[in-house]
């Protein structure tokens, strides 16, 4: 029989001093960090610790004895369940500034090497209603809110059509309003969920791996073309059929009705077939006079016009003349390849997935750029001395990699193709300081410019460029 966990004893009068990783806050008491969630520096709260160890806990909020006057009222009904845009209780401009400093903080801890100084955070200018992608999963078992539980009340109506609680796979919190894309997300996320309930259609039950309706997937684009990705659980082909044509004809503006089947136990899609049932198979985003074609499974920068603001950056730091040779490494579809290569005599591009690849060779064809190539293949595998003998030492390579930054054997591979300039840019400043610090014998720093692509939340994007000592 396991052991019931002990309930510590509240914490009372805490005052939040600081802002820490993921999106919480930090207080200080009796020699112990505490991190809490959805708290600002300058509130006094009770604390109700929920983990501790040696040198650290996480504590709740269950008492507000002050609040800080460095706060604002949370838009979004959904604040403090979805896990999502965290920090909405907080002004923008303090957003920003925390930001400038976490990116300052985590290179100079992790990276321990010298830097320049870092570049004004550029903000911005839709804090809401910014992304072009979002994806919700169906549920038959909602996630219950504190206040729901805490009436005691029987609730029969458990069908959700949302975000997944953080740290719960099986938990899906329903959304009625979400802020972060354009409002014809909603009114088509609500008009599928009030359809499947009207007419019995099964929400997916993650544990047991049954139900009709799996997940949707809606993208919009600044040329006004809105897709929407139906998945399904079960092949039921009248079902599909009627749901799907009920939303064409509800929503006469989607210029991509696509859907997929996928009866596997996770929610990837990247082997699953994709059906057209109305329209195109892809919509268009446009940047700079270049237009990239954006699939049902297409990887590309959630906010459109800080996209456009990052590779900007990126070719600034490049600092092309024309002549030279590009690898583009982490390449997606494409399109930080094609904003650069007519700058350049020739960019090489190269991504781990296959279908990636086949998108950038097609956003090169349809911009009619001819001095692309891609090649598909594991990073640590594919750049190695014979692929850069092969088609020659780069003169600047532009690194993007995920959260997880570059392999090590990336990083020897790059030491030994010994490009001029190297272009970095991270979605998560620790892994980018870490690899700094592996390529500070060969390279030094010289600019750093933070770039927030994602309002509300903890995340910042970062831009660094490296030259050969």
């Amino acid at each position: 029989m396991s052991q019931k966990k002990k309930i510590l004893p509240p914490l009372e009068q805490i005052a939040i001093t600081g802002i820490a990783a993921e999106g919480k806050a930090i207080a200080r008491t009796e020699g112990l960090v505490i991190f809490v969630p959805y708290v600002v520096p300058g509130d006094v709260v009770d604390l109700q610790i929920v983990r501790k160890k040696n040198r650290y806990a996480e504590g709740k909020v269950i008492r507000f004895h002050r609040l800080s006057d460095c706060r604002e009222t949370p838009f979004c009904e959904h604040f403090g369940v979805c896990g999502g845009c965290k920090w909405q209780h907080l002004p923008y401009s303090e957003q920003l500034r925390y930001k400038q400093q976490q990116v300052i903080d985590t290179l100079e801890r992790i990276g321990q090497i010298e830097l320049p100084p870092v570049s004004q955070i550029l903000g911005s200018a839709k804090t809401c209603f910014y992304r072009n992608k979002l994806e919700f999963t169906f549920s038959d078992k909602r996630w219950l809110t504190e206040t729901e539980v805490q009436s005691q009340e029987l609730f029969h109506n458990m069908e959700a059509l949302g975000f997944h609680i953080p740290g719960m796979f099986d938990k899906v919190l329903d959304i009625n309003k979400c802020w972060l894309q354009d409002d014809v997300s909603n009114q088509i996320r609500l008009e599928i969920k009030a359809f499947c309930l009207t007419h019995n259609y099964s929400f997916f039950n993650l544990r047991n791996q049954c139900g009709l309706m799996r997940n949707i997937i809606i993208r919009t684009s600044t040329t006004g073309e809105v897709m929407l990705v139906v998945v399904f659980f079960e092949h039921d082909a009248e079902k599909i059929q009627i749901l799907l044509q009920h939303i064409a004809d509800t929503f006469p503006q989607l210029s991509s009705l696509l859907y997929i089947v996928n009866t596997k136990a996770n929610d990837t899609i990247t082997d699953r077939e994709v059906f057209v049932f109305k329209g195109n198979d892809c919509i268009y985003e446009q940047m700079e006079g270049l237009r990239f074609k954006i699939g049902a499974k297409t990887f590309y920068q959630t906010n459109s016009d800080q996209a456009s603001r990052l590779y900007g950056i990126v070719r600034d730091f490049a600092a092309l003349s024309g002549n030279e040779l590009i690898y583009d490494l982490y390449t997606g579809a494409g399109t930080i390849a094609c904003f650069l290569a007519r700058m350049a005599r020739q960019v090489i591009g190269i991504e781990y997935v296959p279908e990636a690849v086949e998108d950038a060779r097609q956003n090169s064809a349809i911009n009619q750029i001819t001095n692309t190539a891609f090649y598909a293949g594991d990073m640590k595998d594919l750049l190695n001395s014979e692929f850069i003998s092969q088609h020659g030492h780069p003169d600047v390579i532009i690194a993007d990699p995920p959260r997880a930054g570059m392999h090590a054997d990336v990083i020897q591979a790059i030491l030994f193709a010994a490009p001029h300039r190297i272009v970095y840019v991270s979605c998560n400043p620790a892994t980018q300081a870490r690899d700094l610090n592996l390529l500070s014998k060969t390279y030094c720093v010289t600019k750093i410019q933070p770039v927030d692509m994602f309002p509300h939340t903890h995340h910042v994007e970062n831009v660094v460029l490296l030259e050969k000592k």
